[in-house]
């Protein structure tokens, strides 16, 4: 068991950083739609076809 831990260090020590990658992004991701923001746009509706029905009014 250590042998094969030793050997695949670099894959496993790869993978656990990018685990920690995607989770902080689900981490953020949901912090941001708590706060009613939406992470696909930038918030600007002057420019969007769908100009103000994605966002609610304040």
């Amino acid at each position: 068991m250590f042998a094969w831990i030793a050997g695949n260090l670099g894959t496993l020590v790869i993978g656990l950083v990018l685990l920690g990658f995607v989770a902080a992004i689900i981490v953020s991701v949901r912090r941001q739609k708590k706060k009613g923001k939406h992470p696909s746009c930038g918030g600007n509706c002057g420019s969007c076809p769908m100009g103000g029905a994605c966002h609610r009014e304040e």
